[in-house]
């Protein structure tokens, strides 16, 4: 047995889950999830447990449990708590600004990139050279923060670049001189 998939999971005051199938809807004070899941898996909601049960032992179905386990236990947290990524701007001259809804990058480049967030995404801006991206989702909020740290990746050699916070990059030497 998976020991993800076994795992009940408790839903928390505040949040409403809906099965329809295996379509699971789940509202929260932070936003409504909405996912349909492999039709195998049996997903059961006695009071406030939701459980997630698999019909035979084969590779498949094994895989699956623990997959859909964690990602009914990610709509929930999301939800009730959201998920936020922060991004860090190292480099002279790098910042970044809101204007409206749009976050625009001063990256180097000869012209500012402008992000516009999905529906259901925030973009927050407590400093020039930090960003806060936040939602329920937290596949997109990771794909947002990824899309935002790919307008300038952190290079080898002098770090500069768009970073996760607490990220390490990985430095390199650099040329040496003839002797």
């Amino acid at each position: 047995m998976s020991r993800v998939g076994k795992k009940p999971l408790e839903i928390p005051a505040g949040v409403t889950v809906t099965l329809n199938g295996n379509t699971v809807t789940v509202k929260g004070p932070k936003g409504e999830l909405t996912r349909t899941f492999h039709p195998d898996m049996v997903i059961k909601l006695e009071g406030n447990v939701l459980t997630v049960e698999r019909p035979s032992d084969e590779k498949h179905h094994r895989a699956l449990h623990g997959t859909t386990r964690s990602l009914l236990a990610n709509m929930v947290e999301g939800v009730s708590k959201g998920y936020e990524r922060a991004l860090e701007l190292v480099g002279v001259g790098y910042r970044a600004t809101k204007q409206g809804k749009k976050l625009v990058l001063s990256v180097g480049y000869s012209h500012p990139v402008e992000i516009e967030p999905e529906e259901g995404l925030e973009i927050e801006v407590p400093s020039q050279t930090k960003i806060i991206v936040k939602g329920a989702d937290k596949q997109r909020v990771g794909e947002l923060a990824a899309n935002i740290r790919a307008v300038r990746s952190p290079e080898p050699y002098k770090g500069k670049g768009i970073r996760y916070e607490g990220e390490v990059v990985r430095r390199k030497e650099g040329k040496t001189g003839k002797k």
